[in-house]
């Protein structure tokens, strides 16, 4: 018997819905809210306030792109957290209301765990998806962990950073040179121009598996400063090699933890995921890095990078197997783990 399931994401500022079907992909619509832009930054109750306006019609698309009616659902996934607790009571909510409705259970999701089984959602039949165990690069602007995944509901963090995100490092950095939000996709397009060998900033030296990207912020900002009093003109003239070296410190630090748990675990297969796995140089580098020691690799579409509803609705599929179903007095959770 088949199993159909909406899966709804609100845990920022894109309100995503999509429709699985026995892990088949069938539908995922997503509204992105531009109003950000001009603040540098996402501004909780404005998003909180756009997702009330997107999720109706975001959810009505998703159904009919899927080609199925509300009452073909066996099953309602959400985002529980972690993220900003306005915009994910808008989709807790949602899902609540649209279950009592339908009469059929919810399911909560860990934003986290949908980013790192975002591999199974699948497109096609016949599409690869990793074997357990694997070994994942969570990296985004809130997260930078590595997981050693056991099972669809079995994850042990390895290491995690013990202070800022690659994704914030991206982005902070972008901010001091001035380039618009979300500084990440810019530092991207820059440094494909740009000599990466040009700048050198400081890379932390942290015991274990655990990252740290401020004290690479700090040495950014220092640079750039001291440079600024010599030249006003510096950003200007080396932007391209400034995001270049940036995204290369930034690699080199996510690649050399990242080597010494594959040298750990003895792992076989290597998965990335989170907004941050949207970065060409990282994608490249983590491919090619698996190339090299023979391990496979999976690097996600990017449509499956940024927060989207797929990875929710996957999640909620092998919970809904295991009758993981949530109750109606559950609240949202603006900060959690991947436990």
């Amino acid at each position: 018997m088949s199993v159909t399931i909406l899966g709804i994401e609100s845990s920022c500022d894109d309100t995503s819905a999509a429709v699985i079907r026995d892990g088949l992909l069938l539908s995922n619509a997503i509204a992105s809210q531009k109003v950000h832009e001009e603040y540098g930054g996402v501004v909780p109750e404005l998003a909180s306030r756009a997702h009330q306006q997107n999720i109706v019609p975001v959810v009505d698309s998703a159904l009919k792109r899927a080609g199925i009616d509300k009452r073909d659902l066996d099953a309602i996934a959400f985002t529980r957290g972690p993220g900003l607790i306005g915009s994910l009571l808008v989709g807790t909510s949602f899902a609540k209301g649209m279950s009592l409705g339908l009469r059929i259970p919810i399911v909560e999701v860990n934003h986290l765990h949908g980013h790192v089984l975002s591999h199974f959602v699948r497109q096609k039949t016949e599409d690869e998806v990793p074997e357990f165990p694997y070994l994942c690069l969570l990296i985004s602007g809130g997260n930078s962990q590595i997981i050693l995944v056991k099972g669809y509901n079995d994850m042990e963090i390895l290491g995690q950073t013990i202070d800022d995100a690659a994704g914030e490092a991206f982005d902070k950095c972008a901010k001091v040179m001035g380039l618009p939000y979300p500084g990440g996709p810019h530092i991207d397009r820059l440094a494909a121009e740009g000599d990466s060998g040009k700048f050198h900033f400081a890379k932390p030296r942290i015991p274990g598996l655990d990252y740290s990207f401020s004290g690479l912020k700090t040495s950014f900002l220092y640079t750039l400063r001291d440079a600024v009093k010599v030249d006003p003109d510096f950003v200007e003239k080396n932007k391209a090699d400034l995001a270049a070296s940036l995204q290369k410190a930034i690699i080199d630090i996510l690649l050399d933890k990242l080597a010494k748990a594959a040298d750990q675990t003895g792992a076989k297969t290597i998965a990335i995921g989170g907004g941050v796995s949207a970065n060409s140089g990282v994608r490249k580098a983590v491919a090619d890095f698996c190339a090299s020691r023979g391990i496979k690799a999976f690097i996600p579409e990017r449509a499956f990078t940024t927060d989207n509803a797929a990875m929710v609705a996957i999640v909620g599929y092998f919970k809904y197997l295991d009758r993981q179903f949530c109750p109606y007095d559950a609240v949202p959770y603006a900060r959690v783990t991947i436990k």
